[in-house]
């Protein structure tokens, strides 16, 4: 008997202005030709989801699936995949009171490695206050009270020194809940 895997994966930096854009009915179809089957696409922002019985790693579909749109699209998309199960303890390991806060004052940057708090030594968290942020597996959970848009710790965050060597992608509270309930799904 073939096990199957569900998993989501996560496009970094497409559709949200310029010249990257990723058409969500063609990501559908680079990876139902990539052989991934149930596949399915929430929003415009790069977030897809696929089984697939291939036995092959996460970091391995992430690369296939690069290779395969970099050859659709002529540029190369940053890849996240992810299973369901991660995805769902994300969400339920928010260090941060999600249900007493708006979605838009969480955020949640995932990254392809562990990161650990010597990377973010440089940083005075302090200045930013009263926004924080808190280290995950393979995450880091945003707290922004005045959104993603004013924060300037989100700013510091994405500084080329911080986030060097790591493919980084960041989705607000509402996706995070999204992607843990739409990783697991199967059918339809």
């Amino acid at each position: 008997m073939t096990t199957t895997t569900r998993y989501a994966v996560l496009l970094r930096g497409v559709n949200v202005g310029g010249p990257r854009k990723v058409p969500m009915a063609e990501l559908r179809g680079v990876l139902a030709g990539l052989g991934h089957t149930d596949v399915r696409t929430y929003l415009q922002s790069g977030n897809a989801f696929f089984t697939t019985a291939s036995g092959a790693g996460e970091n391995a579909l992430a690369g296939a699936i690069e290779r395969a749109l970099e050859e659709r699209f002529g540029f190369r998309v940053d890849c996240l995949v992810r299973g369901g199960p991660y995805l769902r303890a994300v969400a339920d390991d928010c260090p941060f009171p999600a249900a007493e806060l708006e979605p838009r004052q969480l955020h949640v940057t995932y990254f392809s490695a562990p990161v650990t708090a010597d990377r973010f030594a440089a940083l005075d968290a302090d200045a930013h206050l009263p926004e924080e942020f808190r280290l995950g597996d393979r995450v880091l959970y945003l707290y922004a009270p005045d959104g993603l848009g004013r924060s300037k710790l989100a700013a510091a965050l994405a500084r080329p020194a911080v986030v060097r060597g790591l493919v980084a992608t960041t989705r607000n509270w509402n996706t995070v809940l999204k992607l843990a309930e739409m990783a697991q799904e199967t059918g339809g």
